[in-house]
């Protein structure tokens, strides 16, 4: 399908934003974008409205769009969605997975630890992404597994990652194994309690590096479901 230019604007200025290019709390006007990537005002505003809907930019009265930063608190609202969204997902994902979406995921957690031998944080973050989308991708609904896309984004765009500063990317890959080795033995309680811990452990990092003071280390508790995960 042919791209408007409204939608290949958006994925040039997020494809900005991702890479750092366009960098957090730096300002830029429509007029400006438009000049830059060579098209009328127009699809970059209506660009600009749908990186403001993604939470990536704020539109700015006057002042054009900031690309946002992010704060702990943030983080651990980014986290608490995702532990309501992935825990679940992959209890179901242990229990209904098919063989063709299980290979795929084995594959996918041999490219994480191929990559994490490598100093392609770039490509590894694409891995991780992608074996949380098969795990998301079990449930069958497109929109969840977009919008775990969406709040990965919330993060990653503002620079927050714990790679090379409170971990490595063999720590990382060694995280999702215990989610892999359940999702594939159909173990539905296991991989909830595995992406629960990997999500927390990731998210208090993070909190923990943007925080300028103590953070509440039992932030995640109250999300705990009544059997315990």
């Amino acid at each position: 399908m042919r791209q408007t230019t409204t939608e290949r604007v958006f994925a040039m200025l997020r494809a900005s934003i991702l890479s750092g290019e366009l960098a957090a709390g730096t300002r830029h006007s429509v007029y400006q974008l438009a000049g830059e990537l060579g098209v009328s005002r127009t699809p970059v505003r209506e660009a600009v409205l749908r990186l403001a809907d993604a939470g990536l930019v704020t539109v700015e009265r006057n002042r054009g769009i900031r690309i946002r930063g992010v704060t702990a608190e943030d983080v651990r609202d980014v986290f608490e969605l995702r532990l309501l969204i992935e825990v679940p997902a992959a209890a179901h994902a242990a229990g209904s997975a098919d063989e063709a979406l299980l290979v795929e995921l084995k594959e996918a957690s041999a490219r994480l630890h191929e990559l994490a031998a490598t100093d392609d944080t770039t490509a590894f973050g694409v891995a991780d992404r992608r074996l949380h989308a098969l795990i998301a991708s079990a449930v069958g609904n497109r929109h969840l597994v977009a919008e775990i896309e969406r709040l990965r984004d919330l993060i990653h765009v503002r620079g927050a990652s714990t790679i090379g500063r409170s971990r490595t990317t063999r720590d990382i890959a060694g995280e999702h194994d215990a989610i892999v080795a359940a999702v594939c033995a159909a173990e539905p309680a296991a991989a909830a309690r595995a992406m629960r811990e990997h999500l927390v452990h990731t998210g208090t990092l993070l909190m923990r590096q943007l925080s300028e003071g103590e953070i509440d280390e039992t932030w995640a508790e109250r999300l705990r479901s009544p059997s315990g995960e």
